[in-house]
């Protein structure tokens, strides 16, 4: 079942920022999203193996390096060692002598010890360890670059993809879902969250398969020393991982509410930007500071607790492994007095139990990126699953659209249990003009959104030209129909480039022509660059009056078969409007138009006026004939009429 669709409502925004959903969210499938978050690295499956094979061949030679420097350790103690006796005698003989002192200890330490008596540190030897010692370092410093470097191509990449996605996700989203979710929800998935999960895989990814790696690599020197020794650096792993487990799973919670709660802030940040001006007018400020705190406060709660929480896991898993780490010093020790592990073989040890400890702390600490990321991940894969407009048919041949329109029986509904359009029909001849009327809520808009196909119709059908517009391709549609809303929207650019927004082709000429024709000539001519303007993405170098005509001339530049004016003029002066109607009338000649007014002055020369209330057509005809009739038409013209006069009175 599908979202009840809502039409755009008006409001505080700040009032409706401050419903929805709660710190106390939680994810629905981490297990899931876990996979489907890994599944994005899928397609780069060949360069993943190359990750795994660097960082194994990283690890393995990390591992072999404290091995090779025990060995050093073993030449030194042996060269040490034979300084201390006479060349005259074996090794075998000096340790018998020992023994027979009843110095036991000294001698089993010993018998562990390569030396030759009366022989010093052998440095031939050493050079040629430390050297080989030296090389595999490089070695590895240089596949964990390749490793890292790899990495980052695959993630930047994957991330990339996603980003793509999610583009051409919200080009496939219909108007309803935008209705229902605020701008700054949306952009916050789209480059916060995106921007988290390449953060997550960025620094786990090769990290993760580094430690987990080292782990095997290390666990199987470590048994190759020392099985008892290897046992005891053990007992601590399942400490290790019930403390990991129960930290993350409080912490998990804390991480989605704080990626819901910045969407929520970004959201409620970008409407109180964007209504700067109204919020100042109306005296909003407190309120809006109000309702930022409470969302600020929020995030810094849910924030702190999820950082705080997953914060423990570190700290935790160092005194582990400064235990583990007293332990096997304790029990080596020992076992190097017995002469059952040389002194060279402990130190190797001791540095493979710091390098076993170090990935389960890193595996552990990266707890709480893996479930932010994750966080992210499933409100990104919650857009990419919203549901989208229906199927695109395949283009209808239309040939030159003569601008027919015809509503059949149109039923429509933004909430199933609340009726709005309900068997509405009507006939537009080619080239009329029609105007429609009516208090706020009477379905005006909707029914240039039904035209426009931002919404589908719950039954009956929309024809042009006697096409069912269902059958054809939205882009198609569109690009019959120009249109012009009360709320402008001008892009950082030109103002030629404003006006040629909806052509096909940029041609100054035609965008002069279209200007001229929209009386914006006049007042770009008078400014430095001309045409050549940059209009920010405010439009704040620009009035609200001269935005409103750029957009018209944008609507003139795309040569619509079909014109929709909704409430166009109502930003502009009463002269600039007088000229504007006249341009219209030469310009609405071969095309069929819908104009959308509350002022009734503007229209009186339209070829039919439908008068709506509640969703149906409750009057059409002319201006002349619906002031005869004096009906609904004739109550709203002499409402404005006696309104007029008692604003000059």
């Amino acid at each position: 079942m599908t979202a009840p669709r809502r039409p755009p409502v008006g409001g505080p925004p700040a009032m409706r920022m401050m419903a929805g959903p709660g710190p106390t969210e939680k994810l629905q499938d981490f297990k899931g999203s876990t996979k489907r978050l890994l599944g994005l690295l899928k397609p780069q499956r060949l360069l993943v193996g190359f990750v795994m094979l660097a960082g194994a061949v990283s690890v393995t030679l990390s591992v072999i390096g404290p091995y090779l420097l025990g060995h050093a350790t073993d030449v030194i103690f042996a060269g040490v060692i034979g300084r201390m006796f006479d060349g005259d005698v074996t090794k075998a003989e000096a340790i018998a002598a020992l023994r027979a002192r009843g110095e036991d200890t000294q001698a089993s330490l010993l018998s562990a010890v390569d030396f030759v008596p009366g022989q010093g540190i052998d440095f031939d030897r050493l050079g040629r360890v430390l050297a080989w010692v030296a090389l595999i370092y490089v070695f590895a410093w240089v596949f964990g670059v390749l490793q890292g470097r790899i990495t980052a191509h695959v993630v930047q990449t994957a991330v990339y993809h996603l980003r793509q996605q999610v583009e051409a996700k919200l080009s496939r989203l219909p108007l309803s879902y935008f209705d229902q979710q605020p701008r700054g929800e949306v952009l916050s998935r789209a480059t916060n969250d995106t921007d988290n999960i390449a953060q997550t895989l960025q620094q786990t990814f090769a990290q993760l398969t580094t430690a987990l790696l080292t782990i095997v690599g290390v666990l199987g020197a470590m048994f190759w020393i020392s099985p008892l020794l290897a046992v005891i650096a053990l007992v601590t792993v399942p400490v290790s991982f019930v403390i990991t487990m129960a930290v993350g799973k409080r912490s998990q919670p804390n991480f989605v509410a704080q990626w819901a709660t910045t969407g929520r802030l970004n959201g409620h940040i970008e409407e109180m930007f964007t209504g700067h001006s109204l919020v100042k007018v109306f005296g909003r400020q407190n309120e809006a500071n109000q309702t930022f705190q409470e969302h600020n406060d929020k995030l810094y709660a849910s924030s702190f607790r999820a950082q705080f929480i997953s914060g423990l896991i570190q700290p935790a898993m160092m005194f582990i492994s400064n235990l583990n780490y007293v332990l096997v010093a304790v029990v080596g020790g020992l076992r190097v007095a017995s002469g059952a592990l040389s002194l060279g073989e402990v130190q190797a040890f001791i540095q493979y139990s710091r390098q076993f400890s170090q990935p389960l702390t890193q595996v552990a600490s990266m707890a709480n990126l893996i479930q932010s990321g994750v966080a992210s991940a499933e409100r990104v894969f919650a857009l990419l699953h919203a549901p989208e407009q229906s199927a695109e048919p395949s283009p209808v041949a239309l040939g030159n659209v003569r601008g027919e329109v015809a509503f059949e029986d149109v039923s429509f509904r933004y909430v199933p249990d609340k009726p709005l359009i309900e068997h509405l029909s009507l006939d537009v001849t080619p080239g009329q003009t029609v105007a429609v009327v009516g208090p706020t809520g009477a379905g005006k808009t909707t029914l240039v959104n039904l035209l426009m196909r931002f919404y589908d119709v719950d039954s009956g059908r929309i024809l042009i030209d006697g096409v069912d517009i269902a059958t054809m391709p939205r882009s198609q549609l569109r690009e019959e129909i120009g249109m012009v809303l009360q709320d402008t929207w001008l892009f950082g650019g030109t103002i030629a480039e404003n006006i040629a927004y909806g052509a096909d082709s940029f041609d100054l000429e035609e965008v002069v022509r279209a200007a001229e024709a929209a009386h914006v000539d006049p007042f770009v001519r008078m400014l430095p660059d001309g045409y050549d303007t940059v209009i920010d993405e405010e439009g704040s170098n620009v009035s609200a009056g001269q935005k409103q005509l750029i957009t018209i001339a944008r609507a003139f530049m795309a040569e619509p078969s079909i014109l929709i004016l909704d409430e166009a003029t109502s930003s502009v002066d009463t002269r600039t409007e007088v000229l504007i109607q006249r341009a219209m009338a030469t310009l609405r000649q071969g095309r069929t138009s819908f104009v959308i007014a509350h002022r009734l002055s503007t229209i009186r020369d339209a070829d039919v006026i439908l008068v709506m209330e509640h969703g149906q057509i409750v009057e059409q005809g002319t201006h002349d004939s619906l002031i005869a009739a004096g009906g609904a038409y004739a109550r709203l013209y002499s409402a404005q009429f006696a309104q007029a006069v008692a604003e000059v009175e």
